[in-house]
């Protein structure tokens, strides 16, 4: 088991030790019956106070004391310990307006769906569970616990949750929780724009993002949370270039080409919120973002002038609204902008096609490419075009040093000021073209181009 495993056993064996009945809660019993690593995600469930538990560990955040629930941080691990509970009415959508410590049956009761229900005895082996979870995960299937509209009314959130769940673990909706979600989808708007963000990046990243799209968009989310998504389908495209449907099933496919992609595995093993994976799923769902607003028929031609340029800055708008960091925001938005651009590679000049290919995010702009590609006709002759490209090029051809700086434009008599800019582009571009190796050449090449006007 990984360390914070053992961390979490170990919480749990000195609050038995200490008197308090105690267990492992949540995801992590579900992931270990499913033989899924739960990566770092363990809960603690105790008949401890929360006072008693900051006595037993010294290092600790209250991080909501008043339901129960402390931080408990060992060996740079952090474990969440909360309090068997029950809760009292919700009034605000995500918090009860007070909470009763109680027995683990009735904590079980309160939580949201069965296969999140069960505890873990670590000590005696034994798996508690009180809300049929067991057998929920044998049948596939996820059920909120109880009434499934007083699970949602509790926290809204947890719609989404469950369509998180169903996609990730391949499981399938309870008719009677499928539908309560369908009938309260409008409420989803009672719940904070980062933390809708917060799942839908999940939902992108966690490696089952066209399920998760097909069940918010069947349950009734998409059109709430992402309406200019919702807005793709019926979208139709030519049969030439798009022979696999409208613009929503291809955008579909995308994401299951982003599901399936060495590139989305190898960001998200860089760690939980890598911006990168997170900017490059929200360039794959956005990328024909603006093509409901920008199509047009022209006889039997239909096009979609300017979806590239309108659709980054939709993209920008949405992951703003999503409360995602501005670095996610710009990265996804310039992909969107610039996922057409590999259609003129083969015609840019060498120091233009240099410039492009060197780009930061370029290995990115190329996955949206090629996964854009397989989503649609399969023509990669443009992906394999810079790919190699990219192989002929070594990096010094692609970035060499500046064959001459400001300080020489100064010594040739020019003034400091925004021609400067204009003549060392000029000269790096020449650079790139091959046509200049040397300071003596650079020189040469300004006199001759831009003299200077001083005496």
């Amino acid at each position: 088991m990984a360390e914070a495993g053992d961390v979490a056993i170990g919480i749990v064996k000195r609050l038995r030790d200490a008197g308090h009945t105690t267990y492992l809660a949540g995801g992590c019993v579900r992931d270990r019956l499913l033989g899924i690593d739960p990566a770092g995600d363990y809960d603690v469930a105790t008949s401890a106070r929360p006072e008693e538990v900051q006595r037993l560990f010294r290092h600790n955040v209250a991080v909501g004391a008043q339901f129960g629930v402390i931080l408990v941080i060992e060996k740079d691990v952090h474990v969440e310990v909360a309090t068997f509970r029950s809760d009292d009415a919700y009034l605000d959508g995500r918090h009860p307006t007070s909470v009763q410590f109680t027995t683990p049956q009735a904590d079980a009761a309160r939580r949201d769906f069965t296969i999140n229900g069960m505890f873990w005895d670590p000590i005696e082996d034994r798996i508690l569970d009180f809300v049929g979870g067991r057998e929920d995960l044998t049948r596939r299937m996820v059920r909120a616990i109880g009434d499934p509209r007083r699970r949602f009314a509790e926290d809204r959130l947890r719609m989404i949750r469950a369509v998180r769940f169903a996609a990730r673990l391949d499981f399938e909706l309870d008719r009677a929780t499928a539908t309560a979600i369908r009938d309260m989808s409008p409420g989803i708007h009672q719940v904070s724009q980062e933390r809708i963000g917060d799942e839908i990046t999940k939902i992108l990243t966690e490696g089952s993002a066209r399920r998760g799209f097909e069940l918010l968009s069947d349950a009734g989310l998409c059109a709430e949370v992402l309406p200019e998504v919702e807005a793709m389908k019926g979208v139709e495209q030519g049969e030439d270039y798009h022979p696999e449907g409208d613009v929503f099933v291809h955008t579909l496919l995308a994401l299951e080409g982003f599901d399936r992609s060495p590139r989305r595995a190898e960001l998200v093993a860089r760690g939980k919120g890598d911006p990168l994976a997170e900017a490059l799923a929200f360039g794959v769902l956005l990328h024909d973002v603006a093509k409901p607003i920008c199509a047009r028929r022209d006889g039997e031609r239909i096009t979609f002038y300017g979806h590239c340029e309108r659709g980054a800055e939709m993209a920008r708008d949405i992951c703003r609204r999503l409360r995602r960091p501005g670095a996610v925001a710009d990265r996804a938005a310039w992909l969107v902008n610039d996922h057409l651009r590999l259609l003129n590679a083969p015609d840019m000049r060498v120091g233009t096609l240099k410039r492009f290919l060197r780009q930061d995010g370029i290995d990115d702009l190329l996955e949206l490419c090629r996964i854009d590609a397989q989503a649609s006709n399969k023509d990669f002759y443009y992906y394999d075009f810079c790919r190699d490209a990219l192989r002929r090029f070594p990096e010094e051809a692609m970035k060499p040093p500046p064959l001459i700086r400001g300080d020489d434009l100064i010594a040739l008599g020019h003034r400091p000021g925004p021609a400067f800019k204009e003549i060392l582009s000029a000269v790096e571009e020449a650079q790139l073209e091959g046509m200049l190796a040397s300071r003596e050449q650079a020189l040469d090449f300004v006199r001759e181009r831009f003299p200077s006007q001083t005496a």
